[in-house]
């Protein structure tokens, strides 16, 4: 896979069926300043979209791939850092607490990307703010936007159209709010 400045990104390699694949650790970055219900808990989620279908565009969690030399906590880490500008440290990560394959559209290409997701608390973390200061060339092109949503927003942003992965996420953090039980989660799209 070649990306939008002629760079072929370390993590993504021909799959055996074809498709372009790549390991990818995701976070659930969640905020409880507010208090720990669901209508105040904060998730913070980024808009993106395919690099030739700039108008079909989707909200997903903080994360990408996992480098050769890497595992999945530490990359995810990483992408925090990196996507948002907040620095969570690979011991305060919980989990994973979930994963899933997941095939979508990236640099005009179908891809598979294995996932393991892992949860953030970082109370007044939307009060800090966010950057978008270490997004790569092509994840300033295909990234719209970072926003921190309330459950109950992201639940009736998806009821009116917004598409979401994984779409359970909700579900997924109304499960997690209380504590992770230990269980890795099979997530769906």
């Amino acid at each position: 896979m070649v990306d939008a400045a002629g760079e072929q990104p370390d993590e993504w390699a021909l799959g055996d069926d074809g498709l372009w694949f790549r390991r990818g650790a995701r976070v659930l970055l969640v905020d409880t300043a507010r208090g720990t219900a669901s209508d105040e808990v904060r998730l913070l989620l980024v808009r993106g979209h395919d690099a030739d279908q700039v108008e079909r565009s989707w909200w997903f969690t903080v994360g990408g791939g996992i480098g050769a030399a890497e595992d999945a906590r530490e990359a995810a880490a990483r992408e925090v850092r990196e996507e948002t500008g907040l620095d969570v440290s690979a011991e305060e990560l919980v989990g994973p607490v979930g994963e899933r394959s997941a095939v979508f559209d990236f640099a005009a290409r179908t891809c598979r990307q294995d996932e393991l997701f892992f949860v953030a608390v970082v109370p007044g973390a939307e009060a800090r703010g966010v950057s978008t200061s270490g997004w790569t060339v092509l994840e300033g092109d295909v990234l719209d936007e970072l926003r921190w949503w309330s459950l109950p927003e992201l639940a009736a942003a998806q009821a009116a159209g917004a598409t979401v992965y994984p779409h359970a996420l909700v579900s997924l953090v109304e499960e997690l709010l209380d504590g992770w039980d230990g269980v890795l989660r099979q997530i769906g799209d």
